[in-house]
């Protein structure tokens, strides 16, 4: 069994993190959203693009690609984890996924103004996959590698790497794309297709770090009676019978799964919403970027304070319950100085609600057990139904009424839900102490 909270393995995971954000911040957040709106629009043709001889708004059709990667990464993740459980091979794939995100990132250098789209959007939808699906065995190391006790710090530490690591990233993109008579550059579009490469060098550069020294995993084929090709569902059925019967843990998953809708949406369609309706210039979107992710790491530090003085279920209420105001406003807001203001807030609680959900679903599993892949699967399953249905609903409101502004409500809702449930789940909590301290009594 592998040493927990041992510091060279805990590093090892945290660089994964480092490593992976590139695609975050540079493909998701920044850049490519930026570049993507800047080479598809038309004021004549309301935006509209063709792929696949269909016709679909600019930023519609990115929100749905985005929104069938992850429905994809549902679909096949059962059957990989399940593999990876009764192998013990969860690193290998962990490297799969890797390779096929960022070689995707490096297949966008080749999308130029006036290319067809069918091409650059199917790497925009594999590197996606190939995120997602390199996330889901990356959480799932967290019980392996520590504590109970040290899950919160471990979580909130892999956090703040990523975060530092885009940074890192983008400052080295932004130099390129703002500065581009520095290397020489004449060619408009170069600049940022060169982002997409250094992306991909930064992405698999990292990630060695984690092949070589995080474990391999633990086999478990002692505890599968079944074909590992359909065992996969049949394990995520098994790990909902034994979820249904930890009242805790199912009140938990039910709000995450409608704050997530939230989370998650927002923080992939911002930068569509600042260039398509603030008309925010690459520079400054990219620099409120940055600020973003510079003010997500002491969030996420303060996030994690916060829960060990108030309790996890509490501080994630009070997270949730700024998101659910965050909302609300970018409904109104209507300059560049307004969605400043409101991206730092949303910088501040990002990196809280992510940590502080991935260690709070870690502390609610039982202690030591072996098949944590899928456990985890499960939750990245309910994370990723629900930005599946963030982004379908926030893209299928804007083709009905061409305002992402109309998106934007439409999300709070799920907000509202999710906070009404953590509360419910708070209540909870608070009345299997009392039962159980009168019990000690």
């Amino acid at each position: 069994m592998e040493e927990k909270n041992n510091k060279k393995t805990i590093w090892a995971w945290c660089m994964f993190d480092w490593a992976n954000q590139s695609y975050n911040m540079v493909i998701t957040s920044t850049i490519f959203p930026a570049y993507f709106v800047a080479v598809t629009a038309n004021a004549k043709t309301h935006d509209m693009v063709s792929f696949f001889g269909h016709q679909y708004v600019n930023t519609v059709l990115s929100n749905y690609i985005l929104g069938l990667s992850y429905l994809i990464v549902v679909a096949i993740l059962p059957i990989l984890t399940s593999i990876a459980d009764y192998r013990g091979n969860k690193k290998l794939y962990l490297q799969l996924f890797t390779w096929l995100g960022s070689l995707a990132c490096a297949g966008l250098y080749f999308f130029k103004p006036g290319s067809a789209l069918e091409i650059p959007m199917i790497c925009f939808g594999l590197a996606s996959i190939g995120y997602c699906g390199g996330f889901v065995f990356y959480n799932s190391y967290l019980p392996q590698i520590a504590t109970v006790d040290q899950q919160d710090a471990v979580s909130a530490k892999g956090f703040i790497y990523g975060y530092v690591g885009s940074i890192v990233v983008q400052l080295i993109c932004f130099l390129v794309v703002l500065k581009p008579e520095y290397f020489g550059i004449k060619d408009d579009s170069l600049p940022a297709r060169i982002s997409f490469l250094i992306v991909f060098f930064w992405w698999i550069g990292f990630s060695f770090i984690a092949f070589k020294l995080l474990p391999k995993g633990v086999p478990n084929a002692g505890s599968h009676n079944y074909n590992v090709f359909t065992g996969g569902f049949k394990e995520l059925a098994k790990v909902f019978g034994k979820i249904r019967k930890m009242p805790l843990l199912k009140r938990f998953l039910s709000a995450f799964f409608f704050y997530s809708v939230g989370v998650q949406t927002i923080l992939l369609v911002a930068a569509n919403f600042a260039a398509k309706e603030l008309h925010m210039p690459d520079d400054s979107l990219i620099s409120i970027i940055l600020v973003i992710q510079v003010v997500a790491v002491p969030g996420a530090m303060i996030t994690a304070a916060a829960s060990s003085k108030y309790g996890n279920a509490k501080t994630l209420a009070g997270l949730v319950a700024v998101w659910t105001s965050l909302c609300l406003t970018f409904y109104f807001i209507s300059s560049s100085q307004q969605f400043y203001v409101a991206a730092v807030i949303v910088g501040v609680v990002m990196g809280g609600v992510q940590s502080l959900s991935r260690s709070t679903y870690s502390k609610y599993l039982p202690e030591n057990i072996p098949d944590t892949a899928s456990y985890f699967s499960f939750y990245d399953v309910t994370e990723k139904l629900s930005i599946v249905v963030g982004l379908f609903c926030f893209g299928y409101v804007e083709s009905l009424t061409h305002e992402m502004r109309d998106s934007a409500l439409a999300l709070d809702c799920f907000f509202a839900v999710g906070l009404v449930l953590l509360i419910a789940l708070v209540i909870a909590e608070n009345k299997t102490a009392r039962v159980a301290a009168s019990i000690k009594g």
